[in-house]
């Protein structure tokens, strides 16, 4: 689950440093190599993400575990306090009101236990904002977004399709699986098997289909590893070589409340938008991005969906229409400093961030600039980017493993006589006691040669090509045979 441990003292926060000051030695045990210290690397760490921004946004993204959310039930007094709060303010009558016309899939306990995942959506704030209204405001802000992405759009007074003459805004959640497809399809498989660190973090499974499920519509290999991960404790292979689990369960409306709190930085979570945790920096003020709905349309789908060019297309005006009838139902009044709207914005992947001081990013990438004072000039560590990687900043372990798999494994880049490692790596020396003579997998970090025996997930590989540190054994291929654990 995502969890992070954060310096207990910020100060100076509003300085993040590009780099901190590495002390490398020599690997006594490698005439080439260097060691950083493992409290070295989280120092390094720790000096980029001393914006408290970066706890916030970790702990918006702090899980349950499975086993608690599903017992969770409608009415039941050890329900979790989020839960509990989401009956209060939207119980079982109001499901029913919206979801009319929707997939039986979609069931009120299974919107329980996809918030009970996750602590912070219907959670309780301490600092005086109402929590119960942020609440609220985040459901009827899903539903409007549901309605356009799985809703049934056909017109009140069209009685042969729409018999009840629902509102287009009591339509949503009428389809679990992207129109056009079914199990047992291949589909949005056209990224799968490149050689790219998307593919090699998260794998395809053979013959799966990675098409949209769910009320998020959940889509491509490398959002279902993602999601995977986050749901199961780290492990992408479960949705990878199982995606049908997000239309047939309560992950369903579990992937759309992951995406509404993860931020896809420079773009903020949807929940600090509403709850105002978030606030604009200069150059996404003078791009016309404020609070309000229409900013939660830019981070869904602005490339799209925002700007003048767009004003009139027809999602956007669908999702600000069905918006604006469901605030007016559930009597959510437009702030002064709110719109609606994105067609006055830029979208923000046409924004120009860089070189911003006030923006914050949330992957890690290989720092690439020159240390005169350090061997090869090679920094030894990594830095924040504004695009993605497979090193979150938001995941615990990960800039570790960034470090090592960028400077302890690319014996052929320029300065090939370094191999920086901590001073904990896993070798091809590391042995498991059980199964006897095993390597221990950890992605990132592992370092094995062709024929060496690994353990991961409970099975065993035999190592045929020399994989690199994010060839995960997972499956029988050119890197991997699976052996028995004998």
């Amino acid at each position: 689950m995502f969890k992070r441990t954060f310096l207990s003292t910020l100060i100076g926060y509003s300085v993040v440093l590009n780099s901190y000051a590495m002390n490398p030695q020599e690997d006594p045990l490698n005439p080439t190599g260097f060691i950083v210290s493992q409290s070295e690397v989280k120092a390094a760490e720790d000096a980029k993400t001393l914006d408290p921004m970066y706890d916030i946004w970790a702990q918006a993204l702090r899980t349950q575990p499975n086993a608690v959310v599903d017992v969770i039930e409608p009415g039941l007094v050890s329900n979790p306090d989020n839960v509990k709060r989401l009956e209060r303010v939207f119980p079982q009558t109001e499901w029913d009101f919206l979801t009319k016309m929707a997939a039986p899939e979609y069931t009120y306990t299974r919107l329980l236990r996809a918030v009970g995942k996750f602590p912070a959506f219907c959670g309780e704030y301490t600092d005086g904002r109402n929590s119960d209204a942020i609440c609220n405001k985040s459901i009827i802000t899903a539903f409007a977004h549901f309605s356009q992405e799985t809703g049934g759009h056909i017109a009140k007074d069209n009685i042969s399709d729409n018999p009840q003459a629902l509102e287009e805004w009591q339509q949503a959640l009428v389809h679990v699986r992207e129109m056009g497809w079914s199990e047992g399809q291949e589909g949005y498989t056209t990224a799968c098997g490149q050689n790219d660190w998307q593919n090699t973090r998260w794998p395809c499974s053979a013959g799966q289909g990675y098409f949209g499920r769910g009320a998020k519509q959940l889509s491509y290999h490398f959002n279902y590893g993602m999601f995977s991960e986050v749901m199961y404790d780290g492990d992408a292979t479960v949705l990878l070589n199982n995606p049908s689990i997000v239309a047939d369960s309560w992950l369903n409306l579990a992937s759309a409340v992951w995406f509404f709190l993860t931020p896809q930085a420079p773009k903020p979570a949807m929940l600090h938008v509403i709850d105002r945790t978030w606030s604009p920096s200069q150059r996404e003020a003078d791009a016309g991005i404020t609070y309000g709905f229409g900013t939660t349309i830019n981070v869904i789908n602005g490339g799209i969906e925002c700007g003048e060019q767009n004003k009139t297309k027809g999602q956007p005006v669908n999702r600000i229409r069905y918006w604006e009838g469901l605030s007016a139902h559930y009597q959510i009044l437009l702030e002064s400093d709110e719109k609606n709207t994105c067609f006055q914005q830029t979208p923000y992947g046409s924004i120009n961030l860089n070189g911003a001081t006030d923006v914050l990013y949330t992957n890690w990438d290989g720092n690439w600039k020159y240390y005169a004072d350090r061997p090869g000039g090679a920094s030894f560590e990594c830095e924040l980017v504004g695009f993605q990687t497979a090193y979150s900043a938001l995941v615990p372990g990960d800039y570790g493993k960034c470090v090592t798999n960028f400077f302890g494994s690319h014996a052929g880049w320029p300065w090939l006589f370094i191999k920086a490692v901590t001073v904990t790596p896993v070798t091809a020396t590391s042995v498991d006691s059980s199964p006897t003579n095993f390597i221990i997998w950890e992605d990132g970090v592992s370092q094995v040669a062709s024929g060496d025996k690994v353990t991961n997930i409970g099975k065993c590989f035999i190592a045929k090509n020399a994989p690199g540190v994010w060839d995960t054994p997972a499956v029988s291929n050119n890197l991997w045979d699976e052996i028995s654990c004998q």
